[in-house]
């Protein structure tokens, strides 16, 4: 079906659009994704979905239909298992793509934690955002792997380390939906897409979100597509736990949110702050980190149990029970 009958269906307003099955959103995405539709088309779909909202089944068929084109990372996983001197956890799935704003960006040590319990991390995103400290500048600032290939995550895992994939590599199609934003000055179906991918279909995604509406939504995709996944309230939209303050950590496996693997927040008066960096700047936050890394800072209390609570997450996808579970094909993949 030609873009325009979507636009047709989707683009009636708030109150008079109709959804997408699962089916006509993967064409649709397909369709945006291989660069065959005009500009004016993709300007079209990106506000009508804008205004319009996603629903479960239309995120399924967008995530399904990037999951296709992108890179395939099963041979790097096989790779650093091959290689490894003991198991190798994971993988775990870091979706970085807001930033820091205000606070330090604390995904990469997130990775790092993760990385030192035995993990297989990748954390993707763009490379830079002319308003945000990415991950992938903290990456760089601090010397850690920035993969512009699949060989170059599985050299990463088998050395223990997080690997930062730039979007660009992992799915050129998806980065250049998401540079409409800076056309149009809206985000657009593709920013939820990203925070969705899990390429491999194995393992934990952290799935965050910035306000509460949100993780009711997100639920329902999580279920519709039997995902293993992390849900929480990310720190200035990124898939880290806020050092001042854990938020609530909602734990799903195959679908079903698993009340004994989740955590509740943290609340009441703080009494004290975990130690910070003390400036933002992706060489500041990287020094920082690899102060923790090197045992001379602590690590917060917050993103500790962070990583724990993915750490039994795997753990619990390995146990015999949930093995034939995890085998099962992600209904969001090829």
């Amino acid at each position: 079906m030609a873009i325009a009958a979507y636009i047709k269906e989707i683009g009636r307003g708030k109150d008079g659009a109709r959804a997408l099955s699962t089916a006509q959103a993967h064409d649709l995405m397909s369709q945006v994704l291989d660069g065959r539709v005009s500009d004016l088309e993709l300007g079209a779909f990106c506000l009508a979905m804008r205004i319009k909202g996603e629903t479960a089944e239309e995120l399924a068929g967008f995530v399904q239909a990037t999951h296709e084109r992108c890179l395939d990372l099963r041979p790097a996983l096989a790779q650093a298992q091959a290689a490894a001197t003991s198991p190798l956890l994971g993988p775990v799935l870091l979706p970085s793509y807001n930033g820091s704003r205000k606070l330090p960006n604390l995904t990469p040590l997130l990775a790092w934690a993760l990385a030192q319990r035995g993990v297989a991390v990748l954390v993707h995103g763009p490379r830079q955002d002319p308003t945000r400290i990415t991950s992938a500048q903290v990456f760089a600032a601090g010397g850690w792997p920035v993969a512009e290939g699949d060989a170059d995550v599985g050299q990463a895992w088998a050395a223990r380390q997080p690997a930062f994939m730039p979007t660009e590599v992992l799915c050129p199609g998806l980065a250049r939906l998401l540079a409409v934003r800076w056309v149009i000055g809206l985000r657009n179906p593709g920013h939820t897409v990203a925070k969705l991918l899990n390429p491999l279909g194995l393992g934990m995604q952290v799935v965050n979100h910035t306000h509460p509406e949100y993780a009711v939504s997100l639920s329902n995709y999580l279920a519709l597509v039997s995902a293993n996944a992390l849900l929480m309230r990310g720190t200035e939209g990124e898939p880290v736990a806020d050092a001042r303050r854990q938020p609530r950590f909602d734990v799903f496996l195959k679908g079903q949110r698993e009340e004994a693997l989740c955590r509740a927040p943290v609340e009441g008066v703080l009494v004290s702050l975990p130690e910070l960096p003390e400036g933002r700047e992706a060489d500041v936050t990287a020094a920082w980190i690899q102060s923790v890394v090197d045992g001379r800072a602590p690590l917060p209390e917050a993103i500790a149990a962070q990583a724990d609570c993915l750490v039994s997450a795997l753990a619990a996808l390995n146990a015999p029970d949930t093995r034939a579970a995890q085998a099962e094909p992600d209904a969001s993949r090829p």
